[in-house]
């Protein structure tokens, strides 16, 4: 029996927000370009766009929708400008307002709602990631507000990279500070997932937040609350000057103030689709790297055209085949190139990369670093 359409579906996909749904020609240059197809997906962004447009039952399951990793690289290059992303969103949106999402990211949601986090850790425990250190409080008189993402405050091994990033703060002299346990998530996660209501309310309650303390610049540890920032909350009224810690640490790197060298590995360097793709910002982090000594690689797919970790738009937390990971197939293609490190700077694609690395059994010879790992290493 044909499939039926129902185009009250369609329509208010358009509604969510996903209104470049009807602009798709379904050329298929999408699919051709993710990266899920290489990897033996059923993924095919095409097949979910065609879904949406006629209102296709199916289109929800956890390997379909909730497939995409958001990491752009069919927006960039769709020749009808569909926003992609968008549309998916706003698919996503749909299904959270049935209380359908898949169930690990509803545990999610619940816990951003409950605990300001997406990690199911206490609110009260957000600082102490810098116990022990010399990190300031955040009261106006600072520079800066160090936001340091949810996964850099709670998980381990990303706790040494918002450590990193203090040290050299310190060293070069840089005035900030943090808020602390007040802090909440960006709602990058939230929004992506599909909880479209809850991220406006977040937006809305952070923003109030650093008005009331008085932020105007804010330096990012994390490639999505930088994007979050800089892309997203200035429609709910929060305009601030945003740096990614790379852009910042190449200023002081020019001024002067950081002084680096004699780091003579060899360094592979990966784009997290969030700063490259999403936030154009692909040099900064390769000058540094050259600028602290390394011998530079590149994957073969690098800049514009980099493979994504497989951590975004919620996947960071879904379980993935091992074959199915981006991040494996980038760790094979670094040993292949005889890489001593892969460098990153995205807590998510340290995330991914540490578990590929483990997973291939070559975490003893490939070191997984987060760029500010390195730099303060040289310190």
């Amino acid at each position: 029996m044909p499939a039926t359409p129902f185009l009250e579906v369609s329509e208010a996909i358009a509604l969510m927000g996903g209104d470049t749904l009807y602009q798709c020609m379904q050329c298929g240059l999408c699919s051709g370009l993710c990266p899920w197809p290489g990897v033996e997906s059923p993924f095919r962004t095409r097949q979910l766009i065609k879904m949406g447009q006629l209102g296709l039952e199916g289109f929800e399951s956890d390997d379909i929708l909730y497939a995409c990793t958001t990491c752009k690289l069919c927006v960039n290059n769709c020749p009808r400008e569909v926003a992609i992303i968008d549309v998916v969103r706003a698919m996503r949106a749909m299904i959270a307002e049935t209380g359908a999402a898949p169930a690990m990211l509803r545990t999610i949601m619940g816990s951003i709602h409950s605990n300001g986090n997406p990690w199911s850790e206490p609110r009260e425990k957000r600082e102490n990631w810098a116990e022990g250190l010399d990190v300031p409080r955040f009261d106006g008189s600072q520079e800066y507000f160090l936001s340091v993402c949810c996964t850099s405050a709670y998980d381990p091994r990303s706790q040494a990279i918002a450590k990193a990033l203090v040290k050299i703060l310190n060293a070069a002299g840089v005035s900030y500070g943090i808020i602390g346990n007040e802090e909440s998530c960006c709602g990058e996660a939230l929004r992506k997932m599909g909880d479209e209501e809850q991220f406006m309310g977040l937006a809305e309650k952070n923003i109030n937040l650093f008005n009331d303390k008085g932020v105007k610049k804010i330096i990012t540890t994390s490639p999505h609350c930088f994007t979050t920032f800089t892309q997203e909350y200035p429609e709910f009224g929060g305009e601030f000057e945003v740096v990614h810690y790379t852009q910042l640490l190449k200023q002081l790197l020019d001024e002067g103030k950081i002084s680096l060298g004699g780091y003579e590995k060899k360094v592979i360097y990966h784009d997290p689709c969030y700063l490259g793709r999403h936030s154009e910002v692909f040099d900064e982090p390769r000058e540094l790297i050259d600028a602290c000594g390394a011998e530079r690689l590149e994957f073969g797919n690098n800049k514009g055209m980099a493979m994504c970790c497989g951590g975004g738009g919620g996947r960071l937390w879904m379980e993935t085949e091992p074959e199915q990971r981006f991040s494996t197939h980038k760790v094979r293609e670094a040993v292949d190139k005889g890489a001593e490190v892969v460098a990153t700077c995205c807590p998510y694609c340290i995330n991914m990369f540490v578990d590929s690395a483990k997973g291939e059994n070559v975490d003893e010879t490939l070191e997984i670093k987060d760029l500010a790992e390195i730099i303060a290493e040289q310190l």
